[in-house]
């Protein structure tokens, strides 16, 4: 694939939210509602930006924060600051480029990328820039578990071969959610937008009469504990969880050699009523102590949000559905100046809160209940 297209960016962008205009007029409404529509009531997506708005920074003043930066370390290696972009599917849905669009912007910003699964650009191709720019962040790569072994095993060999440094395996969405926004645009990828990278058929069901489709037909096939013993036995990669939400569950992942978890709800999209990823991330960082790699997602949007996230535990954070806003309002550029807002208004947020590094980034920045904390399960 080449190089992605050069194009200017719409006038008036002083902050993320300020793509979404630009970028709905450039996309079919049944891929507007497919990208930012959640499950059922979409409780829970109005509930992930919900709960970032409620939190309250308390800041110390009169400091000094000369030298101050944002970087922090992350599975090893020090990344110049806590952004990555977070696995989006079908991104030529939004823009010709697609997914390599992302990465030229990410090698430029200096951001980690986690690549779908179901990507529509060949993950050699996204890896390229990536490996091209020795100022990048992270280059992972974000599985869903399929019932062929061989298979998975001859995809893990290419991730590796490809570049990838670590694996992200998705878990709380072994069937899509109740996508009633998507459903009633009667939404469908066109014949030209595919997961490039999951080549071949999935098995038949082959159901007998009577069976779920679901239970019957699906379910046997999702990962359980075993998959994960399988994937850490034919990939030295790191092997991080995304969609844990419960601290027994990320108990067991770790006494099962996974390294690392995402904090999240599928951005609303698989379940609906579960709380907020702000929410759900004090209680597993409680569990799990302060070396556990956590990264978390779900409705981030302003650098004090990132900020927030810092200080609830979180190592790094997740942009999702903002980065593919501006995505389609301008390509490589328009991702590229997304991610550089987010990190002026972290330096700006840490500046104003007496944050020299995100280390002082601690619950004590965050004015006291301004949400319930679960205690730790």
């Amino acid at each position: 694939m080449s190089a992605p297209l050069i194009e200017k960016l719409p006038e008036g962008l002083a902050n993320l939210a300020d793509f979404e205009a630009p970028a709905q007029a450039r996309v079919d409404a049944a891929a507007w509602a497919y990208l930012n529509g959640g499950a059922a009531d979409e409780i829970t997506l109005r509930a992930n930006r919900a709960a970032w708005d409620a939190l309250r920074l308390q800041p110390r003043v009169l400091r000094d924060l000369a030298g101050g930066h944002t970087r922090v370390t992350l599975l090893g290696r020090e990344l110049r600051h806590p952004i990555l972009l977070a696995p989006i599917a079908y991104q030529r849905l939004f823009h010709a480029d697609g997914e390599l669009a992302i990465a030229h912007a990410a090698a430029a910003q200096e951001a980690g990328l986690i690549l779908s699964a179901q990507a529509s650009v060949d993950m050699e191709a996204v890896a390229a820039p990536m490996r091209a720019d020795a100022g990048a962040g992270p280059l992972w790569f974000q599985l869903y578990w399929r019932d062929d072994r061989d298979f998975m095993r001859a995809l893990l060999r290419r991730i590796e071969a490809a570049g990838f440094q670590a694996l992200v395996l998705t878990v709380d969405a072994p069937v899509h959610g109740a996508r009633d926004r998507e459903r009633r645009t009667g939404f469908k990828l066109p014949d030209n937008i595919r997961a490039v990278n999951l080549g071949g058929l999935k098995k038949p069901l082959n159901l007998q009469p009577g069976q779920s489709a679901l239970f019957d037909g699906l379910m046997p096939r999702a990962a359980t504990w075993a998959e994960i013993d399988w994937l850490r036995s034919m990939s030295s990669l790191p092997l991080l969880l995304k969609g844990v939400t419960h601290a027994d569950d990320a108990r067991e992942a770790l006494a099962r050699g996974v390294t690392g978890f995402v904090v999240s709800n599928h951005g609303g999209r698989a379940l609906d009523t579960l709380p907020a990823t702000a929410e759900l991330l004090p209680p597993l960082r409680a569990a799990l102590g302060p070396d556990v790699p956590l990264l978390v997602d779900g409705g981030i949007r302003r650098g004090t949000d990132v900020l927030k996230a810092i200080a609830l535990g979180a190592n790094a954070v997740l942009l999702g559905r903002p980065y593919v806003h501006a995505l389609a309002a301008s390509g490589a550029l328009g991702v590229a100046h997304a991610l550089r807002l987010l990190r002026d208004e972290l330096e700006i947020a840490m500046a104003l809160c007496g944050c020299k590094t995100l280390a002082d980034a601690g619950p004590a920045l965050l004015w006291p209940g301004t949400f319930p904390q679960r205690t730790p399960q």
